[in-house]
């Protein structure tokens, strides 16, 4: 559901920057004064697992349409919605920066439609209070799937309604939102079973770790490390050979598209789309999850190893550059 440029007008995207900016510094506040630093490296392992999965694109069975995991439900549920927050502006803007995967420009957009809604409204008004009453695999499962459905529902939603505000009279409303939702229900459950299946593992393997549960230490199988080193080959493999056979077809938004105007892509002229290209262009290394001007499979996965590192890089360097677990105590 990565946005193109193309699909909003700069003031739209400016004032998404700025709601988008403004729950990151909130974030960053409240992951400082929560002081856990053994949030680092399951927000390093948690950024790269989403970074490779999505790029494993699922069909659809019937639609001609694909999906892949959003991942805020999924970071939050772990991390909490502040720091899966942060987790998640870190894997978009990787994809954005090395792999022109979604537009400079709707970089604000996407972090709102692909991030906030899974984070804070799947972490706070779904997961934390489902599991109020004690942790199962039931309700794991159950809340993985209404959270992933719903927040799913609310970014496709958004994608509808930044279109409009943006004046791109190719998607009308009615018509556009009459594809997006529908699709992006399917996707959301697929995603929602992808979801249940990481959580079940981490409350098998170290139960601590979920969001808001009283799980004690001694409850847990494996030790902290030993499960992020197991979520960290399982990124590998994803990341390094499952990427390479990912559905050929249209995610949900480029399958949308598609239907209204004959095609997966819009045009846009002007100098801020123009501005936004050149950084985009200079900074996509791996464009397209390959190597430039080459179909080599090795790209692919290239791709998703490397891309998972940089995430690690990034997540925790985010830690230590807003000092988010190091927190001054009073004298």
């Amino acid at each position: 559901m990565h946005m193109a440029d193309a699909l909003v007008a700069p003031a739209v995207a400016g004032t998404m920057y700025v709601c988008s900016a403004a729950a990151a510094a909130y974030s960053i506040k409240k992951v400082r004064e929560e002081d856990d630093p053994k949030k680092i490296p399951v927000m390093g392992v948690m950024g790269a697992f989403v970074f490779a999965t999505q790029m494993i694109n699922f069909t659809i069975p019937g639609t001609g349409s694909s999906g892949h995991l959003c991942g805020g439900m999924l970071v939050s549920a772990l991390l909490g919605p502040y720091a899966g927050f942060l987790t998640m502006i870190s894997v978009l803007l990787i994809q954005a920066l090395l792999f022109a995967d979604g537009g400079l420009l709707a970089f604000g957009c996407n972090v709102w439609n692909m991030a906030f809604y899974g984070c804070f409204i799947g972490a706070l008004l779904i997961w934390k209070p489902m599991m109020k009453k004690g942790v199962s695999r039931g309700r794991i499962i159950a809340a993985s799937i209404i959270g992933c459905m719903l927040t799913l529902q609310l970014g496709a939603f958004s994608v509808t309604l930044e279109t409009l505000a943006s004046g791109i009279t190719e998607l009308p409303f009615a018509v556009f939102v009459s594809l997006m939702q529908p699709i992006h229900l399917a996707i959301g459950f697929v995603e929602g079973l992808i979801t249940a299946a990481v959580l079940v593992f981490v409350y098998e393997a170290r139960p601590s770790l979920l969001y808001g549960t009283e799980h004690r230490e001694a409850e847990s199988r494996f030790s902290l490390k030993k499960t992020v080193a197991v979520l960290g080959v399982v990124t590998v493999l994803i990341g390094g050979a499952l990427s390479l056979f990912a559905s050929a077809n249209p995610d949900g938004l480029e399958w949308a598209l598609e239907k209204v105007t004959g095609s997966t892509e819009l045009e846009a002229a002007g100098s801020a789309y123009e501005a936004a290209a050149k950084v985009q262009e200079a900074t996509a290394l791996l464009p397209d999850y390959a190597f430039k001007n080459s179909d080599s499979a090795f790209g692919t996965t290239f791709s998703g190893i490397a891309g998972s590192l940089v995430v690690v890089l990034l997540c925790v360097g985010i830690c230590y550059l807003f000092n988010s677990f190091r927190k001054k105590k009073a004298a």
